[in-house]
């Protein structure tokens, strides 16, 4: 930094005067290395597959991934090479029941174990582990004895996705390596520092939360995810205005978490959203 603020001594031209002309800028060499941070937000995940699908029709493809909660598990199918298409195609097929793996009271800690969660990731990732992926890729939880947030970038891809969604008192925590891992939103709800993290010059953040003021309240999860929100504003706040170059913020004022049936219309409001983006998003990446 100091060396660029040196005084830099004019040449001579013909006839003896001087030229104050600074050298002309070096050219860039290569594009930004761009970085998705994909936000939790439980069935609105969904419309992190319409914002990658708007984003790829652009010619925009993330050179990583870092993925909170539900946008662990559309990080890890689109670190695999799947496009916006296939993630789209894999979405309406799913059958939510599919994913529900009730615990038992007497012993649980949670209303469901996750086990059937993690066996559709590994199958849909191809038993791929983290390190394996064609894109690189983090997936963040929160270490429940000490609150800190891990980004797990190597090991079993179903099962850090398992941890990372574990929301709690709705799925049990998930030990790995001796440790208790809950739901990555806790410490990091969209996770653009973890990308930035992973070697990104340029982070493309997507906020599938929505604002306290209008999340429905209906049943005890959304509650619960409500309570989430409120706990996670300051973080997110800061997190984005320091290492996200673009935000884009679907708008599902009315979707819960819980309501897996709106899934298409999650996915057509991400790439609504990008298209409400795409001028600052093409100006920012010119410019980056």
């Amino acid at each position: 930094m100091l060396s660029a603020c040196t005084t830099v001594a004019p040449s001579q031209q013909a006839g003896g005067a001087a030229s104050n002309a600074l050298p002309p800028a070096p050219a860039r060499t290569r594009s930004p290395r761009i970085g998705l941070a994909l936000g939790g937000g439980a069935a609105r995940g969904f419309a992190h597959i319409g914002v990658i699908k708007a984003l790829e029709a652009q010619g925009i493809r993330a050179d990583l991934i870092a993925g909170t909660s539900a946008g662990s598990v559309v990080g890890s199918l689109y670190a695999t090479g799947m496009s916006g298409l296939e993630l789209n195609r894999l979405a309406l097929n799913l059958d939510p029941a599919s994913l529900s793996d009730w615990a038992l009271p007497f012993r649980a800690r949670g209303l469901l174990k996750g086990v059937a969660l993690q066996a559709f990731v590994e199958k849909a990732v191809g038993g791929r582990p983290i390190e394996q992926m064609r894109r690189p890729l983090g997936i963040v939880a929160t270490d429940l004895a000490n609150g800190e947030p891990i980004l797990f970038q190597r090991g079993n891809t179903g099962q850090a996705v398992r941890a990372s969604c574990s929301v709690p008192s709705i799925f049990e925590p998930v030990r790995i390596g001796g440790r208790d891992y809950v739901d990555g939103g806790l410490v990091s709800p969209v996770p653009a520092a973890f990308a930035h993290k992973m070697g990104a010059d340029f982070v493309i953040a997507v906020d599938i939360s929505t604002r306290p003021d209008t999340q429905t309240t209906a049943s005890s999860f959304d509650v619960l995810m409500q309570t989430f929100t409120i706990m996670g504003q300051t973080i997110k706040a800061y997190e984005l205005d320091k290492y996200a170059n673009v935000v884009i913020r679907p708008n599902l004022p009315a979707m819960g978490g819980s309501d897996f049936e709106q899934r298409n219309l999650a996915i057509l409001a991400g790439e609504e959203a990008v298209a409400r983006m795409l001028p600052t998003l093409r100006a920012k990446l010119a410019a980056a």
